[in-house]
């Protein structure tokens, strides 16, 4: 079902090529770019869920396809941003700041392994506000390590992405440990 909500959370999905791409060069226009691309695919993160409740249009594949489209952009923006280098040779997130990127990856791997192992027994695991908080903590540091690279002589850009990306590792952490606890209860 193709519905406006579901077509946003694909245009996430398909914007994923293009910032990797964009993140492999590291010139200030292309951090640039990347940034305005990435603030428009975060806008389509908000709308989608949006307009599917306003509309009464929730479906399964959105509900599917938006935790997807969100873990792939996350994930691949935090890997060009651990793996590409910005001009003064050294990647944007390097040294201990690997720490919470880690923290998150691994948390979105775990998350979605619960989830798939906990959907046979019929137990969800809906989305908490602190969740919700911590996606827009992730979305907010993603975005500043970005546009850090665009302005590369504005240290307060990147150490704000830096700051963030730890605020999003601590509330990964709590938010990680909840949806365990409740895939625990179901475990033998």
């Amino acid at each position: 079902m193709l519905t406006l909500p579901n077509l946003l959370t694909l245009s996430r999905i398909l914007a994923v090529p293009i910032l990797v791409f964009l993140l492999w060069r590291p010139t200030p226009i292309d951090y640039a770019i990347t940034f305005v691309l990435y603030c428009m695919v975060g806008i389509t993160d908000y709308f989608d869920g949006y307009l599917a409740r306003a509309q009464g249009r929730i479906s399964r594949l959105g509900q599917f396809l938006d935790p997807i489209a969100d873990k792939i952009m996350v994930a691949a923006v935090i890997l060009m941003l651990s793996a590409s280098r910005k001009m003064s040779g050294e990647p944007v997130i390097h040294g201990l700041h690997i720490i919470p990127a880690m923290v998150i990856l691994l948390r979105e791997i775990i998350v979605s392994g619960l989830r798939e192992f906990l959907a046979p027994l019929n137990v969800s695991m809906p989305v908490s506000r602190l969740a919700k908080w911590k996606t827009t903590f992730q979305l907010v540091s993603l975005g500043a390590l970005i546009l850090g690279g665009a302005f590369p002589n504005d240290l307060w850009v990147h150490q704000v992405g830096l700051a963030t990306l730890w605020t999003a590792a601590v509330l990964t952490l709590v938010t990680g440990y909840d949806y365990l606890r409740i895939g625990i209860r179901h475990m033998d």
